[in-house]
């Protein structure tokens, strides 16, 4: 169905279809609505270079991958982000477009793409503590959101994130009522907000019991299997080794697991075992029963919920900068239990 054929249903002109679908005031309520129930109804959807080229945009939203040598961006996490933003981008007829960007010329690489009028907005992902980009972006005046927070950034800025800090120090807190004293961080790459702000909740609950943190119970690297399995291993082979692990990530809890059954220890019983769930559409956390007690927040529902304030950012330029922050909720698995009495 094109915009021909829609025109030639409905007994109108092309150009009051195309102002109807696209919101012009010239045209009345009444034509609005009968066109768009025929649209779909037909299945029609806009042609985005179309409005594009009416409206002196380019309806393409950018995704700029930051290039490093300390760490990948494009893993599963970041794949479930982008197909949530996808849904949204497409109900409001816009399309997507991602390119590299090497660490040393992130101010060239946006300024490109704007000045182009390639897209019409971007997306920061895996901001750091401290995040070059989020002042380049504020000076070229152009429309961005965040998907995290730069603890070091001084100018505002739009942003979603999820409440790291309180759902590490919940699940650390849930740890110590269980009983355990030997808690291990198997966490991200520390120069990551996110991974510095898990950190902040997990040395947090510590301190209000107590505890004194002890740097061989403390890891920080790339989220992937191997790096949790490699790391619980070694965690294990300790004269004192902890008695509960938090991971960031599922993805290296996986590897946790398979560290411990290897060793003959059971999750949950000989060694407790919390995760951070992004609820990945590939790697789901067991069925009716977790798997790992975790604190759960969806990255994809983040990725639509990032859209949507993006879009509107473009919509409304000179609006008040808005945040977002979303709470992890606590899931309890079969992962953890008390812990276990040592001699």
């Amino acid at each position: 169905m094109n915009l021909k054929q829609l025109s030639e249903i409905l007994g109108l002109s092309q150009t009051t279809v195309s102002r109807a679908l696209n919101g012009y005031p010239e045209v009345n309520e009444g034509t609005r609505i009968r066109v768009q129930a025929a649209a779909d109804k037909h299945g029609y959807r806009p042609n985005s270079r179309a409005k594009g080229l009416a409206t002196g945009r380019s309806m393409v939203i950018g995704h700029v991958i930051p290039t490093s040598s300390q760490h990948e961006m494009v893993n599963p996490i970041f794949g479930d982000f982008v197909a949530g933003a996808a849904r949204t981008y497409a109900e409001n007829n816009y399309d997507m477009m991602f390119t590299h960007a090497p660490d040393t010329s992130i101010e060239e690489s946006y300024r490109s793409l704007f000045n182009r009028g390639v897209v019409d907005g971007v997306v920061l992902q895996g901001p750091k503590v401290h995040e070059p980009r989020i002042s380049v972006l504020s000076r070229m005046g152009v429309p961005f959101i965040v998907h995290g927070r730069s603890t070091h950034a001084e100018e505002p800025y739009d942003w979603i994130d999820v409440n790291n800090q309180r759902s590490f120090e919940r699940a650390t807190r849930f740890l110590i009522d269980l009983g355990h004293k030997r808690i291990a961080l198997i966490n991200g790459l520390e120069e990551m907000d996110f991974a510095r702000r898990r950190r902040n909740g997990y040395m947090t609950a510590l301190e209000k019991s107590g505890i004194a943190p002890d740097p061989n119970l403390l890891r920080s690297a790339e989220m992937t299997e191997i790096y949790g399995h490699q790391t619980a291993c070694d965690m294990l082979k300790l004269s004192d080794p902890p008695t509960a692990i938090l991971a960031s990530s599922i993805i290296s809890a996986v590897g946790v697991r398979r560290a411990l059954e290897e060793n003959g220890l059971k999750m949950g019983r000989d060694i407790s075992v919390i995760a951070h769930d992004d609820e990945l559409s590939y790697m789901r956390n067991g069925m009716d029963v977790p798997i790992f007690t975790a604190t759960r927040s969806s990255v994809r529902h983040a990725g639509e919920l990032a859209a949507e304030m993006l879009i509107e950012r473009i919509n409304a330029p000179n609006a008040p900068p808005k945040t977002r922050l979303l709470e992890a909720e606590l899931v309890v698995g079969s992962s953890t239990g008390p812990a276990p009495q040592r001699t």
